[in-house]
């Protein structure tokens, strides 16, 4: 069940930009990148873990203030609430966007004429209360396993059913995205300690392989999809591939059971990436507090109606995943890990220049310079009006 909730983490709308990232950048190119993401992300875990060990917590916030105090707890604390709700947005976004298309497929409506149903806002607001909020308000994440296996199995029916034909078109090239989109892909960090915490016997060794076969998981199925997906459209891939596909043909049955599978995946998912953000909250505003219902479900609440309002205002999926992966994903993925690590570990048992924390200093400096040059090539192409950002869906 670990295994299903860590890579249910991991996997969400991220696997519909890889095709559009992979357009970008070439094959060769693209799996070196994501191979470096990958291991880039086992690694951090790693260091969340043995930090986590040394000092016996099972909490991101926590390992911040042990680390740095206060300011270390309120910055892990924001950077999990701001890329989390990044990605339940982007999530819902897929709902907004895809599920009146999926009915007016079933339904065979050519034009709408502004029937509530098939209303985006509408619908992402009833997915949200009647399947998000029930299962969101689950008391611990481990009760999630059987949803979370069921999610990846329709990930698994989207990768299998994604097949190859040549259509080659030109396309505007959109490369800065490339690697803000890889990173948001692999984060599942906010996930880690509370999964650790609810494990059977629970081990740093245990844990790492459970984040390794995850990883190692994800990594195929991105790479499959991503190339799978290129193979088909070539440039003209969209940042958000289903769109590709509906236009092929949008009376298909096999990409309406694909568009049906994926939507029911990314919902799915939302309850797994909330639990982390409640939890942040509760450190951050309610660090001694025991576990009460009432604030269980308020906290739930107020977030799921955050997120529908931030989804309902959204310009585009590309630009969520480019602007959270350049910001919230380097500091959960690179720079956080690494110095709660130099910090925690005692100096008696890994001195400062020694190798293991020369390392993860040098992993801190790759994470601001990923973000630095993110954010940059992001600004740039958004003044420079060439942006997908701008063009809306």
């Amino acid at each position: 069940m670990s295994v299903f909730n860590l890579g249910n983490a991991i996997m969400g709308s991220g696997i519909l930009g890889l095709a559009y990232a992979m357009a970008n950048t070439g094959i060769v190119l693209f799996l070196i990148l994501l191979t470096v993401v990958a291991c880039l992300s086992a690694y951090s875990i790693h260091l969340l873990l043995k930090s986590s060990g040394i000092v016996g917590i099972r909490a991101y916030e926590q390992l911040g203030y042990r680390a740095f105090g206060t300011p270390g707890k309120m910055a892990a604390g924001i950077a999990i609430t701001l890329q989390n709700i990044g990605a339940m947005s982007s999530y819902l976004y897929i709902v907004k966007y895809e599920f009146p298309l999926v009915i007016q497929a079933f339904l065979r409506v050519d034009t709408p004429s502004g029937e509530w149903y098939l209303d985006g806002n509408y619908l992402v607001m009833i997915v949200s209360v009647c399947i998000i909020l029930p299962l969101a308000l689950m008391k611990q994440l481990g009760y999630l396993g059987y949803t979370s296996g069921f999610s990846l199995s329709c990930m698994v029916f989207f990768l299998i059913s994604v097949c190859p034909t040549y259509t080659p078109i030109s396309s505007e090239s959109h490369a800065t995205y490339t690697i803000p989109i890889l990173a948001f892909a692999f984060v599942c960090h906010p996930e880690v300690l509370p999964i650790y915490t609810e494990l059977r016997n629970p081990t740093k060794k245990k844990m790492q392989h459970v984040s390794n076969i995850s990883i190692a998981v994800m990594y195929v199925m991105y790479f499959l999809a991503a190339l799978f997906g290129y193979l088909t459209f070539y440039d003209n891939v969209e940042a958000e591939l289903l769109h590709t596909y509906s236009k092929v043909d949008r009376y298909d049955t096999l990409i309406l059971c694909v568009r049906v599978a994926v939507l029911t995946a990314v919902t799915l998912t939302v309850p797994i990436v909330l639990f982390p953000v409640r939890r942040a909250i509760q450190q951050l505003f309610f660090p001694n507090k025991t576990f009460w219902w009432p604030r269980h479900i308020a906290i739930a609440i107020i977030l799921l109606t955050t997120i529908n309002m931030l989804v309902i205002f959204a310009p585009n999926i590309l630009g969520i995943f480019g602007v959270i992966g350049a910001t919230s994903a380097p500091c959960l993925i690179f720079i956080f890990p690494a110095v709660f690590y130099i910090r925690i570990i005692p100096k008696e048992e890994e001195p400062m220049r020694s190798a293991p924390k020369i390392l993860a200093a040098c992993f801190a400096g790759l994470g601001v310079l990923f973000m630095i040059m993110s954010l940059s090539f992001i600004i740039i192409d958004w003044t420079s009006g060439s942006s997908n950002a701008s063009s809306g869906h």
